[in-house]
């Protein structure tokens, strides 16, 4: 089989294809033959060694995205028949609960080999059938930008009808907020600096637009459409250029996932207001086996699909595609389809 590979030094150029042996399951293992793998602004900072020990040592197979059939399977394996179609959790030993040493541990794409494999061998346990609606490139998806919006939406958030949560931006993660908040009845504000991605997510349900490029105190935009309370949940993905403003923008006692810091990790932020007015502040990371499960029915039964950039990538042209995530010029998650 073949697997892309991060030998050598570190950095997304360095990703280069590798032919591995076939795997052979072993009692209560499974092969996935991939199909589609996606990739997310983690495995780029994973690729870069970025995340230090966490991410495991070379050489590294990255991501940790994807979907395949199942073609063998281990003895004492029950539950799934090769030709299933599946998708692997984010972490094969993150099973429920929230999220400990012991789960990062199993991370794949760092520090376990990743999806970016033809062949993927995997407990189990820690396989998860994919939604019957989709296809392999849309199930892809869903282990790591889907299940951290399930988690902060749902999961964290604990979203009611009639709520008004504030999306920073069009990516993944963001537009499968989107997609969950309105399954649950409740209003979204979401903040783009492109219009044709603004009428793109109003498409999708999105029921208030701003461009912070045009807007930029978008904060209190935010707060003149909430009726001048503040809203009620933000998910926060630009970190130090954000999340001031978004302490502004949330009502009093209100909630702040912090799920990215793609403006930067150290932040100039008045303390003194997430105290008074009871901001709740909630970082997320990813979720469990139990989330994905979880999310998989809900979004089989609302017939959800997940949003993919039109653009495509070609296995071996993996690293040209991580680095060209910080241009933000995709909408949705971006793919690709294997053999």
């Amino acid at each position: 089989m073949k697997a892309m590979v991060i030998k050598d030094a570190w950095g997304p150029e360095n990703l280069k294809p590798e032919e591995r042996a076939d795997p052979t399951p072993a009692p209560g293992e499974l092969v996935i033959a991939m199909k589609a793998i996606s990739i997310n602004p983690r495995d780029l900072i994973m690729s870069q060694g970025g995340y230090g020990r966490m991410g495991g040592s070379l050489p590294l197979v990255p991501l940790c995205d994807g979907a395949g059939i199942v073609a063998a399977l281990g003895e004492g394996v029950d539950g799934f028949a090769e030709g299933d179609l599946v998708v692997p959790p984010y972490s094969r030993t993150w099973m429920h609960g929230s999220t400990s040493v012991a789960n990062q541990a199993g991370a794949h794409g760092g520090p376990l080999d990743g999806t970016a494999q033809e062949q993927f061998l995997v407990p189990a346990k820690a396989v998860v059938r994919a939604p019957a609606h989709m296809s392999a490139a849309q199930a892809a998806t869903l282990p790591c930008a889907a299940v951290t919006a399930w988690n902060a939406i749902v999961g964290e958030g604990k979203v009611k009808a009639g709520d008004l949560i504030l999306l920073q931006g069009t990516g993944g993660v963001s537009l499968f907020a989107l997609q969950f908040t309105k399954m649950h009845g409740a209003d979204v504000i979401i903040t783009s600096s492109s219009d044709e991605k603004l009428e793109k997510a109003k498409s999708l349900g999105a029921d208030h637009l701003i461009n912070y490029k045009t807007e930029p105190d978008w904060h209190k935009s935010a707060r003149e459409i909430s009726g001048a309370e503040g809203v009620d949940h933000i998910i926060e993905v630009g970190g130090a250029g954000t999340v001031d403003k978004s302490i502004s923008a949330v009502r009093p006692g209100g909630l702040i996932s912090l799920i990215g810091v793609l403006s930067g990790a150290g932040a100039d932020v008045n303390l003194g207001r997430v105290v008074t007015r009871h901001v709740r502040m909630q970082g997320v990371t990813l979720g469990s086996k139990l989330l994905l499960e979880d999310m998989c029915r809900a979004m089989e039964h609302h017939e959800t699909m997940p949003v993919i950039d039109d653009r495509r990538f070609e296995f071996e042209g993996l690293g040209s595609a991580l680095q060209s995530l910080p241009e933000g010029r995709h909408f949705g998650k971006i793919v690709c389809e294997m053999g």
